[in-house]
């Protein structure tokens, strides 16, 4: 229950002299003017996860600010102190995205850093986060901050944070960053008086070794030669791209690529479109419009920092059609390996990564080249700590996930959008150097490894009663799994909560081997798979369905497709979604 003089309480404590005059002056009217913004505003405390920080931008113990990012970075501090290799030359590389105040946020997380006595590596200007991730090898750094949200919409902001070897933070470090920043209890607490003669400036040079890495990524540079001219449309939704794409692209060899100069300057309150989500077909809409006017053969978009990918292909008729997250990466998994095998670069211990909750083609593709594949959990980071526990003894070559991230090559530990466009851009070139599009190399793909749909349905249920809720429905599932779905016998139930697979055909139980999560998969008789689990950012409750089956000739992939939507279909009705 909320207690109106409770949360007033707590925000007169803003009105103090160590908040600056505009912070003040915006709680002020709050307490004065508008109580249903003061509840929003100081409610709780935003949320420091396993992932860092992420909410609307503003004053308040619940918004993203210089104080609650401050209280953050203090508290990453401190962990760095008791755990970093060295504590006594302490190294932290620290970037930022597009956003409004992001820049501002990084120097302030700079200053920390610096009056903690730690040297900071920080980006002179907005950088995109596969490129965070590579400083941080690079200059051998303890951590690394980026200022950052992602995806969302243009009033939030966030900050993530990535552990020495560039990936995301995982056990034990997740955990222990989140107690030391839940034990600062006062903006006090937070060390002041920044050292600037202990910042680097990260620009140029960090650019170069980054771009030479993502160019030794290429595969077939002759077939890019001899196709150098097709036509790419590509637009960074005013994100962090803007530079590095067309760079790329560039060193690669291509010379006949597009920007769409509206989305091509960097801005915070993305004018241009509704959201900067490269998953959303309107994202896109002026790219194609800009590729139809040009001919080009694709289009391609990362979101504003840069890690997400999403890609536009044309279609026999003229048309583009945006593809998901799992045929981009299935185009990726397939063209790395095998132009890897073709051309000899195969030593037999190369492996790919790949979710629990991304389209089995991946593995399958891998599986029938002869290269291992890996599945993990949802989240990057669990690609980061699969790569440092193999590294020396296997070759990571490739991956991703159905939201959108890929990663090629092991110099960096995070999704990378910028390589991920130079290899479909090569993979396009490839395939119109035999006659074909791109849309044609995945129906091609298809006919090969057996036709894969995949279908998303987010079910939205918001406050307290909303989460009760989405509580109730996994313990419903977990308990009282459905017998048969659409009329298909379910024979497969694996529970990542109790890490226990159970065959409902003859009751075995086997383990398994990843860390404990609230997901439940369903495996059908037919086939169908069904995964369920709450979102860990937002209020809602995710289903992902795929299902397949073998793609005799392309010519029959419409009448193929669409028996597969129409299973899917059945089953979120059978489910009541």
């Amino acid at each position: 229950m909320i207690n109106i003089d409770d949360i007033r309480k707590k925000a007169e404590t803003w009105l103090g002299e160590e908040f600056d005059e505009p912070t003040r002056k915006e709680v002020r009217n709050l307490l004065d003017n508008d109580e249903k913004g003061l509840i929003d505003a100081f409610y709780q405390d935003l949320e420091f996860g396993t992932g860092g920080l992420r909410g609307i931008m503003g004053a308040g113990t619940n918004r993203m600010n210089r104080y609650t990012l401050g209280m953050a970075t203090q508290g990453l501090a401190n962990y760095l102190k008791k755990h970093a290799a060295n504590p006594s030359s302490i190294k932290v590389a620290i970037a930022h995205d597009c956003r409004n105040n992001s820049s501002y946020f990084a120097k302030v997380a700079s200053d920390i850093f610096t009056a903690n006595g730690f040297t900071a590596y920080l980006f002179e200007a907005l950088r995109p986060t596969p490129e965070l991730s590579y400083a941080i090898r690079l200059y051998g750094c303890d951590a690394g901050v980026n200022i950052t949200a992602s995806h969302n919409p243009k009033e939030y902001n966030g900050y993530k944070v990535s552990w020495n070897d560039g990936g995301q933070v995982v056990s034990p470090h997740d955990k222990g960053i989140i107690d030391e920043v839940r034990s600062i209890r006062s903006v006090r607490e937070i060390k002041t008086g920044g050292d600037d003669s202990r910042i680097n400036m990260l620009g140029a040079s960090t650019d170069g070794k980054y771009l030479a890495e993502v160019k030794a990524l290429s595969i077939n540079p002759d077939v890019i030669q001899r196709n150098n001219d097709i036509g790419i449309v590509y637009t960074p939704l005013h994100g962090t791209g803007y530079k590095l794409v067309p760079e790329a692209l560039a060193q690669y060899g291509f010379t006949n690529v597009h920007t769409v100069k509206e989305q091509s300057v960097p801005d915070g309150n993305f004018p241009t479109i509704h959201s900067p989500n490269p998953e959303e077909p309107d994202a896109l809409s002026m790219a194609v419009a800009l590729a139809k006017e040009k001919g080009a053969d694709v289009v391609m978009a990362t979101d504003p920092d840069g890690d997400r990918l999403g890609v536009a292909v044309r279609k026999p008729s003229g048309e583009f059609v945006l593809l998901n997250g799992n045929q981009t990466g299935a185009i990726l998994t397939w063209y790395i390996i095998s132009q890897k095998k073709n051309n000899g670069e195969l030593k037999g211990n190369e492996y790919i990564i790949y979710t629990i909750v991304t389209s089995d083609l991946l593995g399958c593709i891998a599986e029938k080249n002869g290269v291992k594949s890996y599945q993990v959990l949802t989240g990057f980071k669990f690609f980061a700590e699969l790569m440092r526990d193999l590294e020396g003894r296997e070759k990571y070559i490739g991956g991703g996930e159905e939201s959108f991230g890929y990663l090629a090559g092991d110099y960096v530990r995070d999704k990378d959008g910028i390589s991920a466009i130079t290899l479909i851009a090569e993979a396009a070139a490839w395939a119109r150097d035999r006659g074909k599009t791109l849309w044609e190399l995945l129906l091609d793909i298809y006919a090969e490894y057996g036709l894969y749909r995949e279908k998303l349905i987010n079910v939205v249920r918001k406050g307290a009663e909303g989460a009760a809720e989405i509580k109730a429905m996994m313990e419903g599932y977990r308990t009282s799994p459905p017998a048969a779905i659409a009329g298909s016998r379910v024979v497969r139930a694996d529970d990542y909560q109790s890490l226990v697979s159970t065959d409902l055909v003859t009751g075995k139980k086997h383990p398994l081997n990843l860390e404990k999560s609230n997901v439940l998969q369903f495996f059908l008789e037919d086939g169908t798979k069904i995964s369920v689990r709450p979102s860990g950012t937002e209020p809602k409750i995710k289903f992902y369905f795929s299902a397949f089956t073998s793609l005799p000739d392309t010519a029959h992939f419409g009448q193929l497709w669409q028996g597969l939507d129409d299973r899917i279909d059945a089953v979120i009705r059978d489910l009541n979604l």
